[in-house]
């Protein structure tokens, strides 16, 4: 039943309830548990690449699952309430929760794992283009930043050439260019050939150094 048949501003309850689904703080939850702030460790990113780092692989797993759920139930709500538009205005509004938590101080993660999740639900077919866009990246370079940045690149484009309805594209396209931003300290690092690569040694919890990932 669509939203607006609900209840006059439906939508815009469900959008704004997909942005706070998106500031679940998954990171500093898993990772404090281990005694780990990945704020504070690492490269100061509370996401899963640097949970991972910081505190095991297995929390970083936990952490890439929780975040990318953060992406798929705001958008598939959104989509059986009030139609696959409405799934993609809640899919961004929880990327946007991610990366810009009001409850953090609008400091939080890059939002891959999180746009993945609504990916997945809404386009999975773009998904898939973006996820071997991913896995070819990070095989030629061993470099996780720089395949995460293709696959956003990826995925609105791919979308658009699949056939999307315009305003889901620039939506898509809204939320990669936001993560994309989130990566710039990746993108100058890039530059500069310090990106850390898969297989280099680890980043240390707090006290023992900050890492450049």
């Amino acid at each position: 039943m669509p939203v607006a048949s609900l209840a006059p501003g439906g939508a815009a309850l469900l959008i704004a309830a997909s942005y706070l689904v998106g500031t679940f703080p998954t990171a500093l939850l898993v990772a404090g548990r281990r005694g780990v702030d990945p704020t504070r460790a690492g490269s100061g990113n509370p996401g899963a690449t640097n949970v991972a780092r910081t505190a095991g692989r297995r929390a970083g797993a936990v952490v890439l699952v929780g975040d990318a759920a953060k992406g798929a139930l705001p958008a598939a709500a959104g989509w059986a309430l009030g139609g696959h538009g409405v799934g993609v205005a809640c899919g961004v509004a929880a990327v946007v929760g991610h990366v810009l938590p009001i409850t953090r101080g609008f400091r939080g993660g890059k939002g891959v794992a999180t746009g993945a999740g609504m990916a997945a639900v809404l386009h999975p077919l773009a998904a898939l283009a973006a996820v071997a866009a991913f896995g070819l990246v990070v095989a030629g370079t061993r470099i996780v930043s720089a395949g995460s940045i293709a696959a956003t690149a990826v995925l609105p484009a791919v979308a658009a050439a699949l056939g999307a309805p315009g305003r889901e594209v620039a939506g898509l396209a809204l939320c990669a260019a936001l993560v994309v931003a989130r990566h710039r300290d990746n993108l100058r690092r890039l530059r500069e050939g310090r990106e850390p690569r898969v297989g280099a040694a680890r980043a240390r919890p707090p006290g023992g150094g900050r890492a450049a990932g």
